[in-house]
């Protein structure tokens, strides 16, 4: 959809390798000479290859072409990493750029209500709309932030579809996984320990699966943006715990899905851990759109002190606890450590975890 409105008026050729005769002209294309390819296709401005990761030779072709210096920009789409950046992207190392597009930042969804005027800027929009504000924020708890959800009549239902099959389409497809059943029921087993660190070997005993098994579905899963890991920050392994991994959920509303859970009341009993990972996701899904300007981490000392969220981006650090509501403490391990101030991410300013990476 993005792309066909930013090459709208633009002359274009797209191919999606969901289809077999899509498939059939590249190949064709493919065994040709790269000038006489291109012109075969229609000598277009723009050459769209959506769901290229279907041709595991796209990238090697792609490389081809690119490297002939042809006058035609080529787009390479994928619905997920698992594919598209293993195998295409691989041929086309120094030759291609990469754009993620994770679900909405919630600033994306303020500003697509009609109540929300285009240019204010952002903390002027929490104060003069906090109680539309605030119901647009449980809305994005309970249901996430994929586009086709947020402007959804039938949220649940449409959320309910995005987390059966269709999620994991490419996980499927590679044949490392027979069934989604095992699937969902680790992916069950995260969405109940979110903002907890998470033991391989327990979720291995819980599933009576091996832990190498149980693992590659992990990497499986965050391949195709599922989830994410947070790893722990450390400078002092002696002092720090150093090798530890929280699992977060790139999108509530698909969390939320799997537990069936579609509640927008703040006094719902995981308003704390769903909180902490809405707020941890907004800051990872920035960090994913602007390229990786910053590093991401949560902090535990051996002593138990936690920080929920650490952002290291070039030699800055900061530091934040984050609580739906409460008396938050007072950070002092990490400040004697460290020499910075732990901050607060509340609900009182559900913009903050947007200025956290944008600022």
């Amino acid at each position: 959809t993005l792309v066909q409105r930013v090459l709208a008026g633009r002359k274009v050729v797209s191919l999606n390798f969901d289809i077999e005769i899509d498939k059939m002209r590249f190949l064709a294309a493919a065994s040709l000479s790269p000038v006489d390819a291109i012109n075969s296709l229609g000598n277009p401005e723009y050459l769209v290859l959506d769901e290229a990761q279907r041709l595991p030779e796209t990238g090697r072709v792609v490389k081809g072409w690119y490297d002939a210096k042809l006058p035609v920009k080529i787009l390479l789409l994928g619905s997920s990493s698992l594919e598209l950046l293993d195998h295409a992207a691989e041929s086309l190392t120094g030759r291609n750029e990469k754009l993620f597009l994770p679900p909405l930042l919630f600033d994306e969804v303020i500003r697509s209500r009609d109540w929300c005027p285009e240019t204010m800027p952002l903390s002027d929009i929490s104060r003069h709309f906090p109680e539309p504000v605030h119901t647009c924020l449980l809305q994005s708890l309970a249901f996430g932030g994929y586009p086709e959800v947020v402007t959804s009549i039938d949220k649940p239902a449409l959320l309910r579809n995005l987390s059966s099959d269709y999620l994991w389409k490419d996980i499927l497809q590679t044949g490392l996984v027979k069934s989604p059943a095992l699937i969902k029921r680790l992916l069950s087993l995260l969405a109940h320990q979110i903002g907890a660190e998470v033991s391989v070997h327990e979720l291995a005993t819980q599933l009576h699966m091996a832990r190498q098994t149980v693992e590659r579905y992990l990497d499986l899963l965050e391949q195709t943006w599922v989830i994410f890991r947070l790893p722990s920050y450390s400078t002092n392994p002696r002092k720090e715990i150093a090798k530890s991994r929280k699992i977060y959920f790139w999108d509530t509303g698909i969390r939320n899905a799997l537990l069936g859970t579609f509640s927008t009341d703040e006094l719902r009993p995981d308003i704390g851990s769903l909180w902490e990972n809405w707020v941890v996701a907004e800051a990872a899904k920035r960090n994913a759109s602007l390229g990786g300007p910053s590093d991401l981490y949560f902090w535990r000392s051996r002593a138990q002190s936690e920080v929920d969220l650490v952002v290291r981006t070039g030699d800055r650090l900061r530091a934040f606890e984050i609580k739906w509501k409460g008396r938050r403490t007072v950070g002092r391990a990490f400040r004697a450590m460290y020499g910075v101030d732990v901050e607060m991410l509340d609900a009182g300013n559900p913009f903050i975890a947007e200025c956290v990476l944008g600022t």
